[in-house]
């Protein structure tokens, strides 16, 4: 791993507790800096109060000017305008300057940090490309803002006093999703320690391929929440311990308070397959109807039970005021929705609800879109029960009925119910009349035919005429996410 004439390698040295990476400190020499990335899988009461004994020792080393030490909970999320508008800039500008140096909102002292971070986000972006389908313009601008943006909001202290050989340790829980995940790399690309405590889950088997980090189980996953660090606790002397938390004032465009607030606003958690917050009975009902395809249509009530897995999204901008609303359809069980790229092309995040279930669910992560076919995938973090897409065994044909489920005018799942009264060929995308009637927030929602089975998706209606209704059809929806569904 190297950035210009400064490169890391991870020590050959096998850490199996908190305590062990809290008194670890890599080599340095001839230009390259030993680093440890440890992930403690489950959490128990020894490991806990490890956390505590570092947080103390770490910040109170820290105050007396013997490197860094921040631990975050979360990441803070990218969504004031003024931000957005920056770190976007500062993506172009890095493109522009052929991937050659960055700027960020903290003074930078060091001439060579830079590039040193300008080569760490090549490198990550090239790892993101391995595992995301889809790759492109808007996502990697998207994913070098968040790294940039993090950088700033995270490890700014460091940034200002940054060295070669400059100790720094960096610890997060609950870590999985890959953009945040290729982050906490990046901080070892830079020469930080970066240990992550994943008390909740792990990473998925894509991100563990990679092989970045070394494991070590202590415990049960579930078992344990990690506390929040409060470094003001320690009384801590010195600028870089009063600025752990947060870039410094002079680099800030808003305050601590704000940053914590935008966190408190967005808790979603941080990974695939995390939140399992379903309904026994109502998902039982739902994989009967799912598992395996019928053989027998299902009856208007046995249809609308498949409700389930159709969601509600509100569209936020960058001020996390809402600009409109739309439906999705689950596709993948990694948190995967399908809806309109119209719809998702609008936010810089989105809320989703579920039926039958109390959390709203925020998300930013725009992960593929098609402005012709006009679909776009999203990620949620939670586990989800995906609707069956119909294959095309058999053609559909006019007169053939449907079910319509979406979220008209913001009324969460209503069901509505039609037949197919044509096929049309807009744009040179072939689209499915239907009469099932829709109206402005069902764009996303699943066009159903009696088995339950997606035909459809429920993509624009003609105000001037009664029922006049299209829908991208299951051909395009199966290409566009295979590799999520499952």
């Amino acid at each position: 791993m190297q950035t210009g004439n400064f490169k890391t390698r991870r020590s050959g040295l096998a850490l199996s507790s908190v305590e062990g990476f809290r008194n670890v400190k890599g080599s340095f020499r001839d230009g390259c800096k030993e680093v440890q990335f440890l992930r403690i899988v489950g959490m128990d009461g020894t490991a806990l109060m490890e956390t505590a004994a570092m947080d103390r020792s770490l910040t109170e080393q820290m105050g007396r000017g013997q490197g860094f030490y921040n631990r975050k909970n979360s990441l803070p999320k990218l969504a004031a305008l003024e931000d957005v508008e920056f770190y976007s800039g500062a993506y172009r500008n890095w493109a522009d300057s052929g991937k050659h140096s960055v700027s960020l909102k903290t003074p930078v002292q060091n001439q060579q940090l830079p590039h040193v971070i300008s080569g760490a986000c090549a490198e990550i972006l090239g790892l993101l490309g391995q595992g995301k389908q889809g790759m492109n313009q808007s996502i990697e601008k998207n994913f070098i803002a968040k790294v940039l943006f993090w950088l700033d909001e995270i490890f700014s202290p460091a940034l200002q006093a940054w060295k070669p050989d400059y100790v720094m340790k960096a610890v997060f829980a609950n870590i999985s999703k890959p953009q945040e995940y290729l982050f906490c790399y990046l901080l070892t690309l830079l020469g930080a320690d970066v240990l992550l405590l994943q008390a909740k889950q792990d990473i998925p088997a894509e991100l563990e391929g990679l092989g970045l980090s070394q494991k070590c189980v202590v415990g049960n996953l579930g078992q344990h929440e990690v506390p929040e660090y409060r470094p003001e606790q320690f009384q801590t002397r010195g600028s870089l311990a009063g600025n752990a938390s947060g870039r410094s004032q002079s680099g800030s465009a808003h305050s601590l308070n704000q940053a914590n607030a935008a966190v408190h606003r967005t808790q979603a958690g941080a990974a695939h397959l995390v939140v399992d917050a379903r309904v026994p009975e109502r998902d039982r009902r739902t994989r009967e109807m799912l598992e395996p395809r019928h053989s027998r249509e299902l009856d208007y009530e046995e249809l609308a039970q498949l409700a389930s897995s159709v969601v509600q999204i509100m569209i936020h901008d960058g001020r996390g005021n809402v600009i409109g609303g739309g439906s999705g359809i689950m596709v993948g069980r990694a948190g995967y929705i399908l809806t309109n790229n119209h719809v998702a092309c609008r936010g810089s995040y989105y809320s989703v609800r579920i039926e039958e279930d109390e959390r709203v669910y925020q998300t930013d992560e725009m992960i593929k879109y098609n402005s012709v076919l006009d679909l776009a995938v999203i990620r949620i973090d939670r586990r989800l029960q995906p609707l069956p897409i119909y294959s095309g065994q058999k053609k559909l044909v006019r007169g053939q009925r449907v079910v319509a489920i979406g979220s008209p005018l913001g009324l969460f799942n209503s069901v509505s119910d039609g037949i197919i009264s044509g096929f049309r060929m807009i744009e040179d995308v072939e689209m499915i009349q239907f009469t099932a009637p829709i109206s402005s927030g069902s764009s996303g929602g699943a066009v159903l035919n009696m088995y339950g089975e997606v035909i459809g998706i429920s993509t624009a209606g003609f105000d001037a005429g009664q029922n006049i209704n299209l829908a991208v059809g299951h051909k395009y929806i199966g290409d566009f996410v295979r590799g999520f569904y499952g």
